[in-house]
């Protein structure tokens, strides 16, 4: 076999010239120095991210790829624990459904042990919201992990350095050098991971809109079909739900607020778009994990709601996790922000757009994200929302309140939020909450 160039992959890539089996293979060892092979350069593997984004990948390639991550580590697998489920949501602004979704699943009777990641560009990271909970740790060991998805139903652990670590790499870089809009990357970083934790439901909450990676349908469907394709030559069922993004889902958006969100949902207090959307899609994992019909499985997901059951599985994950379980019943035990600010309506009208992506943004400048791999979050930072698209309001109504840890920060940001909260003199109509479902079942 010819001898490995990483600057040749970066100019076959830049040239639009595909990658053999064999190319793809070398460069994801090289990532991780995997059977011998030299460890590659971040700048190199920079480069090549930059050309994946500009040429794209053909759809072997992309494969070739997902399978080659997946396998650049350890593999999980439950003998103990049956049919095993997982989602993922391919990131949105103020999208907490796995602190909800995940112990509704597991009080139901199907245990849900998740991998999850951090914060990636504009949109928010599952683990950065749960460590915001006081002595909470996601850095957990696979016997602790599987302990907990045996005896609680569910756990939420940080990627460990063993489990698909190529995309470890370029996760991380993805991040920091504006290379995270690439449909195959995506693809690739998602369902390696997904197929390395062993799971045999995979539920993709594939987020469109302008808050999302996906702004159109046609790009949300044409990912949703390259990750099921994955899942289907691993053996996997896997079911795609296209989901809105056009605003941000909820009313708290930034990292211990979406926590405190999640548990109000949790309690029952909370019945908008959140709780509907991940009643929703536990009816799915429950449905795929052969619980019964799909009307069954929504009435029995709204049922661990309404009884406790499900408050109670988060209580048990978070003490499990060595969290502050009391934040169940008193929220002011989350981190609070120094400094605060409530955003007024400056005429009347309807809420007719919220550029989600804007206002995700807006969230990072006042730390509740990062713009470099050094950044440290401020888990107090962040938006609460006090309308939604398509609600009326009136001048000196509050539209919201920003958290920091200084005024300056909320001086920035909230420069950038009233360009991006748009107030017309009439309702206007807004897209569905689901938009089209695709599945291999």
């Amino acid at each position: 076999m010819a001898e490995f160039r990483m600057t040749e992959c970066i100019r076959k890539t830049k040239q639009g010239i595909a990658l053999s089996d064999a190319e793809i293979q070398s460069l994801v060892n090289g990532i991780v120095g995997k059977d011998g092979a030299e460890k590659i350069a971040e700048y190199q593997l920079a480069a090549w991210l930059m050309a994946v984004c500009f040429r794209g990948l053909t759809d072997r390639e992309t494969a070739t790829l997902t399978m080659a991550m997946r396998d650049s580590g350890q593999k999980l697998s439950y003998p103990t624990l049956g049919t095993v489920v997982d989602k993922h949501s391919t990131g949105g602004v103020g999208d907490k459904t796995t602190l909800i979704l995940a112990p509704i699943v597991a009080a139901c009777g199907v245990p849900m042990p998740k991998m999850s990641g951090r914060g990636l560009g504009h949109t928010g990271g599952t683990i950065d919201k749960l460590e915001s909970i006081p002595g909470l740790t996601t850095a957990l060991s696979p016997e602790r992990f599987l302990e907990l998805a045996e005896t609680v139903g569910c756990a939420v652990a940080m990627q460990t350095g063993n489990l698909a670590p190529a995309d470890k790499k370029l996760y991380a870089l993805r991040d920091v050098t504006e290379t995270v809009l690439s449909i195959p990357l995506i693809c690739a970083s998602i369902m390696s991971k997904k197929l390395a934790t062993g799971a045999d439901c995979i539920l993709l909450d594939v987020k469109v809109g302008s808050g999302a990676f996906m702004k159109t349908d046609e790009e949300a469907a044409e990912l949703a079909k390259l990750m099921i394709a994955a899942a289907t030559a691993d053996g996997k069922k896997c079911t795609a739900i296209l989901t809105d993004m056009d605003r941000p889902l909820g009313y708290c958006i930034g990292n211990a607020l979406e926590v405190e969100e999640a548990v109000r949902v949790l309690r029952g207090e909370e019945t908008g778009v959140l709780a509907e959307l991940c009643t929703t899609l536990a009816a799915e994992l429950l449905c795929m994990a052969g619980k019964g019909s799909h009307d069954a499985c929504l009435a029995m997901a709204k049922q661990a709601v309404t009884s406790g059951a499900a408050l109670e599985t988060f209580r048990a994950m978070v003490a499990g996790q060595g969290g502050d379980a009391g934040i169940v019943d008193d929220l002011k035990k989350l981190p609070q922000a120094k400094c605060s600010r409530v955003l007024l309506s400056e005429q009347d009208g309807w809420i007719s757009a919220m550029e989600s992506e804007e206002i995700g943004r807006a969230c990072v400048l006042l730390g509740a994200g990062r713009m470099t791999m050094e950044d440290t979050i401020d888990p107090a930072a962040g938006i609460r929302l006090h309308v939604q698209v398509g609600d009326e309001v009136h001048k000196g109504d509050a539209l919201m309140t920003l958290y920091a840890d200084s005024e300056e920060k909320i001086d920035e940001a909230a420069a950038k939020l009233r360009e991006n909260v748009k107030i017309s003199a009439e309702c206007n109509e807004h897209k569905p909450l689901i938009h089209a479902k695709y599945s291999n079942i």
